[in-house]
């Protein structure tokens, strides 16, 4: 009889520790469901979020690819035509000599490097005519081709009919402003350095490219 009470107090102290391990297992296995809903949930939201950012991403591809894909707008110029600049030219030109200067001419077409040269020197000075490096002025007008056809027999003609240079009579601004007036352009005075001349005829006529020849020329 002294055992009972013994007995009785360990089955009360067996049946609350059972009871104490039951309920802390019960909050771990509920603690670990809600850790493994917090991290569904988690892993939903990213999956949104992914899935939104695809979404819109795929939406300004596609908003901007009519912008990419747009093909660029054909010229509606027909070959051939509108250019401001005439197939063929003629460059008055100035250069150093020995003395005080040189002006002469250059002529030919815009799309062969080929040129021909005219003008008055004294004998021995045409060493630059070619040359870059001595240019010192330059003014270049534009022909269409029946009137630089016009201009170039002009050019020859003079060519093999001008007398010997003379400074005073028959110099080499006044063989250039010969062929300036024949293209109808205004002439200024002969008698200035190449360089100054061709300059002038530039300005006297307003940098102006386009020569078309009249029917009296």
């Amino acid at each position: 009889m002294a055992n009972r009470p013994k007995r009785l107090g360990l089955c009360l102290l067996a049946g609350f520790t059972l009871a104490v391990l039951l309920q802390c297992k019960v909050q771990s296995a509920a603690a670990h469901e809600i850790d493994t809903r917090a991290g569904s949930e988690r892993l939903i939201s990213l999956k949104r979020e992914v899935h939104k950012r695809t979404a819109d991403a795929n939406a300004l591809v596609t908003s901007e690819a009519p912008i990419e894909s747009k093909p660029a707008p054909q010229s509606t110029r027909r070959p051939g035509s509108g250019s401001a600049k005439g197939p063929y030219y003629v460059d008055f030109r100035a250069r150093t000599a020995a003395s005080w200067g040189h002006a002469f001419v250059w002529f030919g077409k815009t799309s062969e490097r080929e040129v021909e040269v005219a003008g008055l020197t004294p004998a021995g000075d045409s060493y630059g005519d070619l040359d870059p490096q001595y240019l010192t002025a330059s003014y270049r007008v534009y022909l269409n081709e029946p009137d630089a056809k016009r201009v170039f027999a002009y050019i020859k003609k003079l060519q093999a009919s001008s007398p010997v240079w003379n400074a005073e009579i028959s110099n080499c601004t006044a063989f250039i402003g010969d062929i300036a007036n024949f293209m109808g352009l205004k002439v200024p005075s002969r008698w200035q350095r190449p360089e100054d001349y061709v300059n002038s005829l530039k300005a006297l006529n307003g940098g102006r490219q386009m020569v078309h020849l009249s029917s009296e020329q």
